[in-house]
């Protein structure tokens, strides 16, 4: 799908699936608020999400999600009373079809605290599936490299990242929502 396609407004659903190709996780709405050359900004609020054995469950903030055309990873904002907190997934670039954003999630998640502090989440996951489902080290090094692009962008205040974003997005999404 190209970019001439996409809807500012329209709900999108996103699956996450796993290296092998099977389905891990997917949410049954996202907004789409924004379309960028590099990106798409996406927004929900109490989404379904529904886990590969079946466990469903709802978000209970309002989060803005980043997608990358070429980046190996997207970036959650999660918008909560306390501050903004971010989830980033490594994860393939995404694509489009049918109304649904796909990407592979390689378990390597960064977590985000709101006063920019960070931890890298899940490397115990990440070196299993590598064994199990036999990641390429091209992929290995990629992934990464990846994780420290996110961390620098987080260092240094950039795009997501940057104060006030999230809240703007989360605005939007209400904005959106309301029509």
């Amino acid at each position: 799908m190209n970019t001439k396609e996409l809807i500012i407004g329209k709900k999108y659903e996103i699956h996450a699936y796993k290296h092998d190709g099977k389905i891990h996780r997917s949410w049954d709405e996202a907004v789409l608020l924004e379309i960028h050359d590099d990106y798409l900004i996406f927004g929900n609020k109490r989404t379904r999400v529904t886990e590969a054995d079946g466990r469903v469950w709802r978000t209970k903030e309002p989060a803005v999600l980043y997608f990358y055309y070429k980046d190996w990873y997207n970036i959650i904002g999660q918008y909560k009373k306390n501050g903004v907190y971010y989830y980033c997934n490594i994860s393939s670039p995404f694509i489009v079809e049918d109304d649904v954003v796909k990407y592979i999630d390689y378990d390597l998640d960064l977590r985000v605290f709101p006063d920019g502090s960070f931890k890298v989440l899940d490397r115990g996951e990440y070196k299993y599936h590598k064994n199990l489902m036999h990641y390429p080290e091209s992929i290995d090094k990629i992934l990464k490299s990846e994780l420290t692009n996110l961390i620098n962008m987080v260092r240094n205040k950039e795009q997501a990242f940057k104060p006030g974003t999230v809240e703007k997005y989360c605005g939007l999404y209400e904005e959106l929502k309301s029509k």
